[in-house]
This record gives structure tokens, C-alpha cells and sequence, in this order.
């Protein structure tokens, strides 16, 4: 396994994968626990949630992807709509991310003078929470992108899992073994960005 620094340098958004997966399910579903378990929130109100979706269940999220928008993109256009979120489906799983609104609004009233502030903080955790996965995956070899097909799809995923309906989707990350290279990424001045003081 990678060091923790060589997977954040490491992973990117990779969009060319296949089923295949270097790592078994089992090893896949141990990482991800592991990081909905440890990933840290605020108040450690552990809101963050992810859903892990294999074989038929990736497929047939993808599918609802594809329809939900058949209906919205021009028909003139959809060609490579369709060809993007195929690209999606050829991956060996997803990973569904949601934040638990209903303990992220108890923790509201709990701590009323902050009520607004958990509002502001679960989506910290969440980004935490698919950081932690994606670099988990990048390590073992698999590649992933993260998507944000919601609220458009919000209502038939949680029908179609029979998932609670406080749980708000925030993103959804295909992944797999990739294909392809990406692209080689061009990074902002550091000093534009980092500063350091008391040296």
C-alpha cells in the first residue's frame, strides 16, 4: 500500500475504467467502512453515510442516472451524455455519499446558538469522507471521479435502496481499474497558495 502522501499526489479524476478491480470486494467494502468510521465530523455528530454499490445495484444506478436525463437533455446532445455516463456504468462499483439531515438538524436544536453552523459543517465531513476513499481506492490501484448527478436523481435512489429519507445525496463516485492515463494536471503557484509565518 501506497504511502499517504503518494496517493494524495496520486489521485486524480480518472473517467476511463473497466469492471475489473485489483483488490477484492470484500477488501473495497473494509476500506470504505473503515473510513465512514473514522473520518472525523464536528461535534462528532457522524452524519456522513455511504452506500456501496456492486454488480446490478452499480448498473441499475446508472441506469436511473441515464434516464433521469434523457428527460432533460436535448435529444440533439445526449449522444455524449449517454457515452459519459456509460463510461460510469463499465466501472467495477460506486460509492453513494449522503449526509444524515436528520442528526445534523437534532444537533441544531441540541446546540441551538451554532444551529446554522452544523449546516455549514456536514458538508466538511462529507468532503472528508470521499477525500479518505478516494485516496483509499487510488492506493490499491483502483481509479475514480466524483459525480453530482443530485437532486435529480435524490428521490428514485433512496425508492430504489429503500434508504432513509433524511439521508441527503451529496455525490456519487464510479470507480474501477483504469484504462487510460488522465490528463497531466497543471498546478497554481504554491506561494499564491500556502504561507508560512514565525520562521
Amino acid at each position: 500500500m501506497k504511502t499517504f502522501l503518494k496517493s494524495i499526489q496520486d489521485r486524480r479524476s480518472i473517467y476511463a475504467l473497466s469492471n475489473a478491480s485489483p483488490i477484492s470486494d470484500a477488501r473495497i467494502e473494509k476500506l470504505v467502512g473503515e473510513a465512514v468510521k473514522n473520518v472525523p465530523s464536528a461535534f462528532n455528530m457522524q452524519d456522513q453515510r455511504a452506500v456501496l454499490l456492486f454488480g446490478k445495484d452499480h448498473d441499475k444506478l446508472w441506469s436511473i442516472v441515464l434516464e433521469t436525463l434523457r428527460k432533460i437533455v436535448p435529444a440533439a446532445s445526449f449522444g455524449k451524455t449517454e457515452a459519459k455516463i456509460k463510461g460510469y456504468a463499465a466501472g467495477h462499483g460506486t460509492v453513494l455519499y449522503f449526509s444524515d439531515n436528520s442528526i445534523v438538524e437534532g444537533m441544531a436544536k441540541e446546540f441551538p446558538l451554532y444551529a446554522e453552523k452544523f449546516r455549514e459543517w456536514a458538508p466538511h465531513g462529507a468532503g472528508m469522507l470521499q477525500f479518505a476513499v478516494w485516496n483509499l481506492l487510488e492506493s490499491e490501484g483502483l481509479g475514480a471521479s466524483l459525480q453530482h448527478y443530485n437532486p435529480l436523481i435524490d428521490e428514485e435512489v433512496k425508492k430504489t435502496w429503500k434508504l432513509p429519507a433524511d439521508w441527503k445525496l451529496i455525490a456519487q463516485m464510479p470507480f474501477g481499474t483504469p484504462t487510460a492515463l488522465p490528463e497531466a494536471k497543471e498546478f497554481d503557484p504554491l506561494e499564491k497558495r500556502f504561507y508560512v509565518f514565525g520562521k
